[in-house]
This record gives C-alpha cells, sequence and structure tokens, in this order.
C-alpha cells in the first residue's frame, strides 16, 4: 500500500508532463517531418503530394556547400569555447563555493542583457570607425580602417559571445566533481603535470567535455539571428537558409527537409552523449 503511494505523485505528475511533450514538441516536429515530403505550388501553398525532391535538392552544389560552411563555423566556435572554456571553469571550480557562485554570476551576467543588443556591440565594435581600428591605427599595426563586418570572422566572434557561458557551465560541473586525491596520487607516482592533466582530469572530466560540445556545436549550428546581424545577408549559414524558406521564398517543405536535418544531427549528439556522459553533467549544481 505504501509502494502505491510513493508511485501515485509520480503517475501524477507524469501525465500532464506527458501531454505537454506530446502538444508542444512531438507534435509539430510529426508535421514538420510531415510537410518535408510534400510539395510547393506557384503561390507558395503547400500542396499534399509526396515527394522526395526536398531532400534530393539538399544535395545540389549551393546548398551542401551551406550545410559544410555552417558545420566548420560550428565546429570552429565549439573548439574556441572548449578552449577558453575549460581553463576558466577549472579555475572557478578550484574555488571555494560561495567564490566560485559569484564567478559563475558573473560568467552568466551577459545574458541579463538582450542578445541583440550585444550583437549590436560587436557591430560596433567591427565598423571602419570603431573601437578596434581605432586601437590598431594607433598602434601603427594597419595604416587604414579595415571593414570586419559582413566576414565569417564577425560572425564567429558573435557566435562566441552567445555560446562561450553554455561551455563554462558543463565543465565546470564535470571538474566540481572530479576527485583531487586522484590528481595527487598521479603526482605522488612521478607524473608530469602534463600528463596528468591528458592522462587523468581530461578523461574524468569527458562527460563535462561532450556536455560542452553539445550544448555549442548544435545551437551554432542552427543560430539564425547571428549572422544575420553581423553577416548582413552576405554570411549564409543553414539556420539562415531555414529562416529563408519559411519567411521569403515560402518554400516551407524545402525548410521542413533541412530542419529535419538539423534535428538528426541534434538526435544524433545526443545519443553520442548517452554512450560517454550523464545529462547530470550539463547542470551547474
Amino acid at each position: 500500500m505504501s509502494g502505491l503511494r510513493r508511485k501515485m505523485p509520480v503517475a501524477v505528475t507524469a501525465g500532464p508532463i506527458s501531454i505537454w511533450m506530446l502538444i508542444f514538441i512531438l507534435l509539430p516536429m510529426l508535421y514538420i517531418l510531415f510537410i518535408s515530403f510534400m510539395t510547393r505550388d506557384v503561390y507558395g501553398n503547400i500542396e499534399y503530394t509526396f515527394t522526395l525532391d526536398n531532400y534530393k535538392e539538399m544535395f545540389q552544389p549551393l546548398y551542401l556547400s551551406v550545410i559544410g560552411k555552417s558545420i566548420k563555423m560550428a565546429f570552429i566556435t565549439t573548439v574556441i569555447c572548449l578552449v577558453v572554456g575549460y581553463p576558466l571553469a577549472y579555475y572557478i571550480a578550484s574555488k571555494p563555493s560561495k567564490t566560485a557562485a559569484k564567478l559563475l554570476m558573473l560568467v552568466m551576467i551577459p545574458y541579463w542583457t538582450s542578445s541583440l543588443v550585444r550583437l549590436f556591440s560587436i557591430n560596433q565594435l567591427g565598423m571602419p570607425n570603431g573601437f578596434i581600428n581605432l586601437i590598431l591605427l594607433k598602434l601603427g599595426i594597419i595604416s587604414e580602417p579595415i571593414n570586419f563586418l559582413f566576414s565569417d570572422g564577425i560572425v564567429i566572434v558573435g557566435l562566441l559571445i552567445a555560446m562561450l557561458p553554455f561551455s563554462v557551465l558543463p565543465l565546470y560541473s564535470s571538474i566540481e566533481k572530479l576527485d583531487k586525491s586522484l590528481l595527487e596520487a598521479s603526482k605522488d607516482l612521478g607524473a608530469k603535470p602534463a600528463k596528468t592533466f591528458f592522462k587523468v582530469t581530461v578523461p574524468l572530466t569527458m562527460p563535462g567535455i561532450v556536455g560542452c560540445v553539445l550544448l555549442v556545436f548544435i545551437p551554432s549550428l542552427g543560430m539564425y539571428y547571428v549572422p544575420e546581424m553581423l553577416g548582413g545577408g552576405k554570411v549564409m549559414l543553414i539556420g539562415t537558409l531555414i529562416k529563408n524558406q519559411f519567411l521569403m521564398t515560402k518554400n516551407w517543405p524545402f525548410g521542413a527537409s533541412l530542419a529535419i536535418l538539423l534535428i538528426l544531427i541534434t538526435l544524433a549528439m545526443m545519443w553520442i552523449y548517452t554512450r560517454v556522459g550523464k545529462l547530470d553533467d550539463l547542470e551547474v549544481c
């Protein structure tokens, strides 16, 4: 009887959660999957005629280049976030809990402002008369202003600004759980700091590393407002391409097929994460 009482709250809460997941997540995804196999008429309306042409169209050189460029820029963003975020997370994890909480708060403070405001600030910095050019001119590094806007580099900077906190949090969660006695044992056995790091620290914090990759790579791959603002329409990524298919060209079936591609990449990375990590490592505490 007591076991039944313990199971009752779980059943009561599972019902509403399941309904919420069904209505707001599963059904929209199924609809996107459904219309990805449909066609589009000359007026942009969906014709319910089954076709595989939308998926075949992805393999055209133009769209393959956009997908490849998106993956490359998301990969670069992820690597830089990992290289910068790991030492920062390690430093925070080495501090007392109260100090670490304050430092984590500092990491998250930029998110108290709108991401559009932060991107607009980057836009201003990269202009020919912006702060970066003024410093380079005064130092004599350049002889005339450089327009950093509307380039792949400034888009990567925007992605880094948006994604860096998402790399620090899972890394901190994993490093904070690290058993320090193992590091001391490695040192006592004569291992150098570099060897201890690569042979002990990195393997033990691998769930956090994979969590960092998961939380940075996937949003960077599908984010559209960063290349839209900083790329000025000249930097086309897959997120921007999907947005254009839905809002500009009104080709919903092809846009849906591109969205399904992103969903498949997300599911693949989630599957990889379940092989090497735990969902708990995505949390801060």
